[in-house]
């Protein structure tokens, strides 16, 4: 993958929409930061629905299609018509500094916050361009991959849905996205040991035997609330609460369920952008919902 322009050279010192200009023309998504953070919702998508056609909640990857600065990353572009057109001209007059969307240019940021997770990387992850931030750094490798805050303490993944403040080029030549940096998003076994209580399901009382007749009814069940979570489009959240639930109705109390069937279900739904906790949250709110 040839690295951005824009990553490889330094901008003079510019107002904020002419540095998003200078970015946008070397393949950099940006948007307008207000502070740290993105401008709030625009008029038309303020209310329930969302007026947008693009992606108003932000579940998938995909740009806004709002003529205004809208939906966060999802605002981020690199046509100069919209970045330097009336509807924006009011959040850049506003705006602090530029952000950019790191996987709709293909790169990942892995954000160190603080001076142990600097130590921690530099022992761990292979060298690549390096940006200071306020208190940390920012490392900039070459390849997307999905966004996962808190991944160890003081390290967040910003990448695709996501954005990260332009700060300058840094130092350094880019690198491949490595294995291990990916490997940081697959939540490891904690996400189930998390929530032990939704491990041990209890049987009803008197009844010992699992109604099932075989193991394949269990596995043929799992695998089609995986299949439910992972084609869902919109509502993930309600997805996986709901197919919890209907997982737990049927199996959940006859103790058939097994760690590895939670683990299952758990890591579909983290694939499609929920947290650990949201899945321990959807898991035990099933499990209250049928009083197990």
């Amino acid at each position: 993958m040839t690295q951005p322009a824009v990553i490889r050279r330094d901008l003079p010192a510019l107002s904020p929409v002419r540095t998003a200009l200078e970015l946008a023309a070397a393949g950099l998504p940006v948007l307008p930061l207000r502070g740290k953070v993105p401008f709030g919702n625009c008029r038309a998508c303020a209310g329930q629905p969302p007026a947008c056609g693009g992606r108003p909640n932000m579940k998938t990857p995909g740009p806004c299609t709002c003529p205004d600065v809208c939906h966060a990353w999802a605002a981020a572009t690199t046509d100069p018509s919209v970045i330097a057109s009336p509807a924006w001209a009011s959040a850049w007059r506003e705006a602090v500094t530029v952000a950019y969307h790191p996987g709709g240019a293909g790169l990942t940021v892995v954000d160190l916050d603080d001076t142990a997770a600097i130590a921690w990387a530099r022992q761990t992850l292979p060298p690549t361009r390096i940006v200071p931030t306020t208190r940390g750094e920012h490392w900039i490798y070459l390849g997307a991959m999905r966004s996962v805050n808190g991944v160890r303490d003081g390290v967040d993944i910003k990448s695709t849905m996501a954005y990260a403040r332009w700060l300058g080029p840094g130092i350094g030549t880019m690198t491949a996205l490595p294995d291990i940096v990916r490997a940081l998003a697959v939540k490891e076994p904690a996400t189930v040991r998390a929530a032990p209580q939704a491990i041990t399901v209890p049987a009803w009382a008197g009844e010992g035997v699992c109604p099932h007749r075989t193991p394949t009814y269990l596995d043929r069940g799992i695998a089609m609330a995986e299949q439910r979570i992972t084609d869902a489009r919109s509502a993930v959240h309600t997805t996986v609460y709901r197919t919890f639930l209907a997982v737990l109705s049927t199996h959940g109390r006859c103790g058939c369920l097994t760690e590895a069937h939670i683990a299952r279900l758990f890591t579909a739904a983290q694939t499609k952008g929920e947290s650990p906790r949201h899945c321990i949250d959807a898991w035990t709110n099933a499990r209250a919902k049928l009083g197990l």
